[in-house]
């Protein structure tokens, strides 16, 4: 390189540890699995009833599921990868002045679930970014429209003139006010009695702005007199509904204004509101609607050629990760080719033993850095760097070079109230009438999961992504903390992978040509979560049933064709193990992972192939569930404690505790009929230890039904039908 500090890379790509280990494994696993297809042809009940050969048939066809699955998954797992920047050549490479505009997108829909003191947490930590803040933009996209959140953004404007000079100060992590006071507990983070002073009167002034939003959330609308504070507030006067009501559109901070600065003279960054219009007779196209007037009123705006895009509840917690994007954009060698930078999503609020398997730590530590290796992540709809022409629709080209080092597109000579009139109709409902946005622009529209086919669509367009976890994650985001939560956002995100492989975008197909075969391929395992919940339904039930009956449907413990079937299950979930501690977790979170997955694919995804069907039929139509951030108090006790919350009535705790039931029945049943005849352990043992092993799993299910008093446990209607329905099943079963 000639000793040239400008020909360096910015980042690197190293193959990750293990892959010897896990090529081993899945060389076990598949000799494992060839001789159990080879003992379900060879031991086929020819003689048996039209029952048993059909039930024989139904299981051989789950395990050929399962075996198509495993080695999709083995493909995702085949050659993962790990990104490491170097910020110190990018600082020398760049000064304050070359570096690109950057837009960050903060997008909200409901005041109630979607609290605005969480909300603001989240912007003030994006405004206060190791950054040039003249540089920054940073948009709330507020779906819900509310005045309350409105106000919630005028009072995070007033505090962040206190709040950046006192973070670049003192070089504070995280950036959220919240999260860092909450962190920082009551003692003063230096003996230095002025920066001692500086901090009470910081978390004072944090205390005092949030007290007065908690007060005027309570009161439910904003008093006459902070009304009379700011124009904005004027627009609300024509709003008929959060379903209709015009483009409200304010500058709060006009990064252009020489005004516009912190209490130590220092330049702000833009901070914008915006709700876009919305009327009954336009459909919104839920979040990737929000997004794609964002991208429009903000190319308008500041026209950041960098755009970021984070959830409400996504806090940044990681000053540095704007710089470290730019690593792979700004890369000499490889960075023109790269189209999106995707961050793990990581939550500040799991508990130790992660009670309802939220952190997705093999999903974001191992999955998507298989990804990353076959040809590039999947874009997840937060944490997430995009360059703004791919999301404009740009395709790749070879000679196509950014412009990094030019000034964001900014008229200083027009007014912000100027700007704020003539941007308004480019979040109106008609702009997009009769327009490529939401098809070959911006986020794609028909999906519970937009953000999914957009990447793919980029990917399919010739353009790179890169997955990179830094060393300190970069934002934390707020876990569903019931298990309602949790099932209903499964079944959101099951549903709307099943809609793209059932739809022109299947990988397998929209990706032909276009994507390398192994990076279509690795799609696939989510985009069949829906259809996996019949083979796991299938393997829950009916061994069970037929165990209450004493039919076998496994090889008797005494012949050599038992060994195939413990080996492939030990193998598999050592190694399912072996992942989930190395990436951080405990032998206990495992555990609860490995219930929430079985709960998951007999509830979630059942449901999510249930409503892509009817929708595909016509009888229903798409909808979107917003993840409720809040809830009560004893509540959040509960999940702090690791107590599994039940407590509402719910077709999917009917599935969970029918299945409970069933299968300690059987157990039950089993037990009985070994201590009648013990040769019938011989016959049944692998069929008693599923059994045994689903009633371990569901422990914490038996004690909702019938030991725990408290309002978490399960609702005695739900105790009731699952009774019912399992006692009905084993009637019907055994005879």
């Amino acid at each position: 390189m000639g000793g040239n500090d400008n020909c360096l890379p910015l980042f690197e790509t190293r193959p990750t540890k293990g892959r010897i280990l896990f090529q081993l494994y899945a060389a076990t696993i598949f000799v494992g699995i060839s001789f159990i297809c080879v003992y379900r042809v060879r031991w086929f009940p020819e003689r048996g009833s039209w029952t048993e050969r059909w039930t024989w048939v139904g299981l051989f066809v789950a395990e050929l599921w399962f075996t198509l699955y495993w080695l999709l998954t083995v493909v995702v797992r085949w050659n993962p990868v790990r990104r490491f920047t170097f910020k110190d050549r990018l600082s020398c490479r760049y000064d304050d002045k070359s570096l690109p505009g950057v837009d960050i997108f903060v997008c909200t829909a409901d005041p109630v679930i979607e609290p605005p003191t969480m909300v603001i947490n989240t912007v003030l930590s994006m405004m206060a970014y190791d950054y040039p803040p003249e540089k920054l933009s940073v948009y709330l996209s507020d779906d819900g429209g509310s005045e309350l959140i409105f106000y919630a953004m005028l009072e995070a404007a007033h505090f962040s003139k206190e709040w950046l000079p006192f973070c670049w100060k003192l070089k504070v992590e995280p950036r959220s006010p919240e999260a860092y006071f909450r962190m920082a507990a009551t003692n003063p983070p230096s003996h230095d009695s002025f920066m001692t002073k500086d901090w009470l009167m910081i978390k004072k002034l944090y205390e005092d702005m949030k007290i007065r939003i908690e007060t005027t959330i309570k009161f439910g609308r904003v008093p006459d007199n902070l009304r009379q504070q700011h124009k904005g507030f004027r627009e609300w006067d024509l709003v008929s509904s959060r379903q209709d009501h015009q483009t409200i559109l304010q500058i709060l901070i006009d990064g252009r204004d020489p005004e516009a600065v912190d209490v130590q003279g220092q330049a702000l960054p833009t901070l914008v509101y915006l709700a876009r219009e919305k009327r009954p007779q336009y459909h919104h196209n839920f979040k990737a609607g929000a997004m794609n007037a964002l991208i429009r009123v903000s190319s308008r705006i500041s026209d950041g050629p960098v755009i970021l895009n984070v959830d409400c509840d996504m806090y940044s917690n990681n000053s540095e990760s704007i710089r470290d994007a730019l690593c792979f954009f700004l890369d000499q060698e490889k960075g023109h080719e790269i189209a999106y930078v995707q961050y793990p999503q990581n939550f500040d609020n799991i508990t130790q033993n992660e009670i309802y398997g939220d952190s997705l730590r093999v999903l974001m530590e191992v999955e998507h850095p298989g990804f990353d290796g076959n040809g590039g992540p999947c874009y997840i709809g937060t944490g997430c760097f995009h360059r703004r022409e791919t999301l404009c629709g740009k395709k790749y080209s070879k000679e196509f070079k950014a412009e990094w080092r030019s000034e964001n597109n900014r008229n200083s000579e027009e007014s912000s109230s100027a700007l704020e009139e003539s941007c308004k109709s480019l979040a109106s409902c008609a702009f997009e009438q009769n327009t490529e946005w939401g098809k070959e622009m911006g986020l794609k529209y028909g999906c519970a999961v937009e953000d999914i086919i957009t990447g793919l669509s980029i990917l399919c367009r010739g353009w790179k992504s890169v997955y990179f976890i830094p060393e300190r994650k970069a934002f934390l985001g707020v876990a569903p903390t019931t298990l309602m939560q949790n099932l209903i956002q499964h079944k959101r995100w099951s549903e709307g992978q099943f809609q793209i492989f059932l739809s022109k975008y299947c990988p397998l197909v929209y990706g032909h040509k276009r994507i390398p075969l192994k990076l279509q391929l690795s799609y696939v395992p989510y985009n069949l979560w829906a259809p996996n919940s019949l083979a796991m339904l299938y393997y829950v039930v009916v061994p069970s049933l037929c165990l209450l009956k004493g039919k076998a449907l496994f090889p008797q413990i005494s012949s050599p064709w038992v060994l195939p079937f413990p080996c492939v299950v030990l193998a598999n979930r050592a190694y399912s193990l072996w992942e989930f501690l190395s990436c951080g977790g405990t032998l206990q979170g495992w555990w609860n992972e490995q219930r929430i997955w079985m709960f998951k694919r007999t509830t979630s995804h059942l449901f999510g192939l249930l409503s892509t069907v009817l929708e595909l039929l016509g009888l229903t139509k798409a909808t979107f569930d917003v993840t409720e951030k809040v809830v009560d108090e004893d509540v959040s006790q509960r999940y702090e404690q690791e107590v599994m919350e039940f407590g509402t009535k719910s077709p999917m705790f009917n599935i969970i505790a029918t299945l409970a039931m069933l299968n300690l029945l059987s157990c039950i049943g089993a037990i009985k009929r070994v201590i009648i005849d013990n040769k019938a352990l011989d016959l049944l043992a692998l069929q008693m230890l599923l059994s045994g092993l689903l009633v371990c799993l569901n422990l914490p299910v038996y004690k909702g039904l019938f030991f725990r008093k408290d309002s978490g446990s399960m609702p005695p209607s739900v105790t009731l039908f699952s009774i019912i329905f399992a006692l009905l099943a084993s009637t019907i079963a055994m005879y």
